[in-house]
């Protein structure tokens, strides 16, 4: 029986392509890896040798438009194709009742759920979830966009902050490997309570899509430069770049950088997709509080729980593991 490649032989395939190895040299040390895992796991060694050709097609069925092949990439175009091959399958009994309990108890997607319970060797695909949900109305209201989609009217920003932050440095002189797939690249911003009087911090490394966060008891530069030190300075090792926007609140990032031995970077006005990675886990945390919470009666206790909900996320970038388990595993 073929058995699926995974992530971490997809990078393999990719490093080892890179670096000019034949596709049965390829296939060979897919094969001892696997050999390897399976003597350690105390599992039976794999039927069948991996042969040249499955790396010929790896290559030529999950490729790039531009003809490159990023393992990333390529592990999100597999898992797409076989999820398509789930949808139209029999379910098994009990399978949509335990993924509707994960939509209700941990509001995680249906692409999310679809991940996290392929892993565990149960097959449901995330069409299937959707299915349910627009059949069943009152389940809609866990779901990120309440199965509603506005249009927003484009807000007008002032670029005054950006004169007011003294030794400013534009995302444009943000190192190209900063790109988002190495490890130690971290973005951050506030998320503003009620009547602009109460806020929390937010930081998201951007490989790993960690999430931390923390209450600030007031918005002044010098009390967010403190608070970022405090969260960030047990992984200062692991921190290279901070990129965040031009609140004013962030005028202090020289004592950041100082601190964590970092570069701080502002993206351009107007321009959240400089920063998508906390924007995204913005949204996550406002389905926990909405807009209008006034953050001055939440406890740090209560943010506390709602970042391990949200780190214990399956992603689809992360093949479903989750932030907490990568992030973690590459410290070590």
């Amino acid at each position: 029986m073929y058995k699926q490649l995974t992530s971490a032989q997809r990078y393999v395939i990719s490093t080892m392509r890179a670096n000019g190895f034949g596709l049965q040299a390829i296939a060979d040390e897919i094969t001892r890896i696997e050999a390897e895992a399976a003597i350690e796991s105390g599992q039976p060694l794999p039927e069948k040798p991996r042969s040249a050709s499955t790396i010929s097609r790896e290559l030529r069925r999950n490729r790039t438009k531009t003809g490159r092949y990023n393992p990333r990439v390529a592990h999100e175009m597999a898992m797409e194709r076989r999820e398509r091959v789930v949808s139209n399958s029999a379910l098994k009994p009990g399978v949509l009742g335990r993924a509707l309990k994960l939509l209700r108890e941990k509001r995680w997607s249906p692409e999310q759920i679809s991940g996290f319970l392929r892993r565990q060797g149960v097959a449901i695909s995330s069409e299937r979830i959707y299915q349910e949900i627009r059949s069943t109305p009152e389940l809609a209201q866990y779901c990120h966009h309440r199965m509603k989609y506005r249009r927003h009217q484009r807000k007008k920003y002032s670029t005054a902050g950006r004169s007011m932050i003294p030794d400013r440095v534009s995302i444009h002189q943000r190192p190209p490997e900063a790109d988002g797939t190495r490890f130690g690249d971290w973005e951050m911003d506030l998320v503003v309570g009620a009547d602009q009087k109460s806020a929390v911090l937010t930081l998201v490394e951007r490989s790993v899509n960690m999430f931390m966060q923390a209450k600030l008891p007031s918005k002044k530069p010098e009390v967010v430069a403190r608070t970022v030190n405090r969260l960030l300075f047990p992984y200062r090792e692991h921190v290279l770049t901070i990129t965040t926007d031009n609140g004013v609140e962030f005028r202090d990032h020289r004592v950041i950088a100082q601190a964590l031995g970092c570069r701080v970077y502002f993206a351009d006005p107007y321009c959240s997709g400089q920063k998508g990675a906390v924007e995204n886990a913005n949204k996550i945390f406002r389905e926990y509080f909405p807009k209008g919470t006034d953050f001055r009666m939440v406890t740090q206790e209560e943010l506390d729980k709602v970042q391990y909900m949200i780190n214990e996320r399956p992603r689809k970038k992360l093949g479903f593991s989750n932030p907490k388990v990568e992030f973690f595993r590459r410290l070590h």
